[in-house]
């Protein structure tokens, strides 16, 4: 243990607001389990506690194997990746799942182990570290945008494509953090609003096309419409069901809380554990608990702003950036969406919620940001020990050899 432990590197704070935000969503996983227990008539709560605790230990143990790896074999294993991801995401699409008649395609099983893995959030973090590697390529350079369009945005396209039909907020997330990204990394600007313009015309084209042949191919976007205009009209249906139940747990939580396992609302509010457990977590520990929660993501974003500045690499800096932004955009949109600052969008709460493989790819986006910041402690260190080297009297290091 004591090993593992001095085998800790990079950047600590990252390291306590990851294991504190671990800890801490025991609690309202917990408490929010006796949802799918007692309404849904599904398992123990101590079971999903403990299948909770094994996806956690197992993800942690994914943060410290990847922080171990130097940043810059990152570049070789995105381009590896890549392929095996679009074959994963076209397998994935394949199933034809549906729910509704609406493609639900978002899963595969793993055979064997007899879980379920969500290729999406795999594709995410390859693709990011993907476009960071040809960031760093064209660094200095001066690019036309055919010469970037079949090594770059043809597999964005193609990822994006592929998830879409099935998962509108996940595949506008990735869309919108590589645009980020690639603003970050100096791609021309007048590229990137053809790129938005050719990307906001290929998704009125698939609606259009879905709306005018609904049975064509399953897609999911009558319930993206539904979401949209239910949120815009703020109507009473039965769709508006989850919101509201999420805005009566955050008003009746106060600003102290119920207290732990004290929820009301988690009895009738549908994804308590998961979509929406912020709101369960501010109706038992108050709006302290929300805004405590939300400073510990604010601080993570602003220790990954800071491991990027301090990379000496071009590749260092966008990685940590690309794979890291994403955590936190994700966790406020899934706060905004408790709020009803924004439509329902399905997005879990990053190292909170419960859920499966999802918490891995978080992980391992993690564990990538560390790496980059081991890079830097380990220059760091190096310097200090020239500097030393240097103040040191040449006849004290012979006498100290003698």
């Amino acid at each position: 243990m004591n090993g593992i432990y001095q085998n800790i590197k990079g950047d600590k704070t990252i390291w306590a607001v990851v294991a504190l935000l671990g800890l801490f969503s025991f609690l309202p996983v917990y408490s929010a389990s006796s949802n799918l227990v007692y309404v849904v008539g599904s398992g123990t709560t101590f079971g999903y506690l403990v299948k909770h605790a094994l996806l956690l230990v197992l993800g942690f143990g994914i943060i410290y194997g990847v922080h171990s790896i130097p940043t810059r074999f990152f570049k070789g294993l995105s381009i590896i990746a890549m392929p095996i991801v679009l074959v994963l995401l076209a397998f994935t699409l394949a199933q034809g799942t549906t729910i509704d008649g609406a493609n639900a395609s978002r899963w595969i099983s793993v055979p064997l182990v007899g879980i379920s893995f969500q290729t999406s959030n795999l594709a995410a973090v390859v693709l990011m570290i993907y476009v960071a590697r040809y960031l760093t390529k064209i660094k200095d350079k001066t690019v036309t945008f055919t010469e970037s369009l079949l090594p770059l945005w043809l597999p964005v396209f193609l990822v994006i494509a592929m998830i879409l039909p099935a998962n509108f907020s996940t595949a506008g997330i990735i869309f919108s953090m590589v645009l980020l990204l690639c603003f970050l990394g100096g791609y021309p600007i007048k590229y990137l609003m053809g790129i938005i313009g050719t990307g906001a015309l290929c998704l009125t084209i698939f609606v259009l096309s879905a709306k005018a042949f609904p049975g064509m191919f399953p897609n999911r976007v009558d319930t993206w419409s539904s979401r949209i205009e239910n949120f815009a009209d703020n109507r009473d249906t039965e769709a508006d069901y989850q919101i509201e139940r999420a805005k009566i747990a955050i008003a009746t939580g106060g600003v102290m809380g119920k207290g732990a396992g004290k929820s009301i609302q988690k009895n009738f509010l549908p994804q308590s554990s998961s979509d929406f457990i912020y709101a369960i977590i501010v109706e038992e520990y108050g709006l302290v608990g929300g805004f405590t929660l939300m400073f510990f993501y604010l601080l993570f974003l602003f220790r990954i702003i800071i491991v990027a500045h301090a990379s000496t690499s071009v590749f260092g800096k966008l990685v940590a950036l690309g794979v890291g932004l994403p955590i936190i955009f994700q966790a406020l949109l899934n706060m905004a969406v408790a709020v009803e600052l924004f439509p329902v969008t399905g997005q879990t709460l990053p190292l909170i919620s419960s859920g499966g493989t999802s918490s891995w790819m978080t992980c391992l986006a993690i564990g990538i940001i560390l790496s980059v910041s081991v890079k830097t402690d380990e220059r760091k260190v190096t310097r200090s020990k020239v500097k030393i080297d240097e103040t040191q009297n040449p006849l004290e290091v012979l006498s100290g050899q003698l």
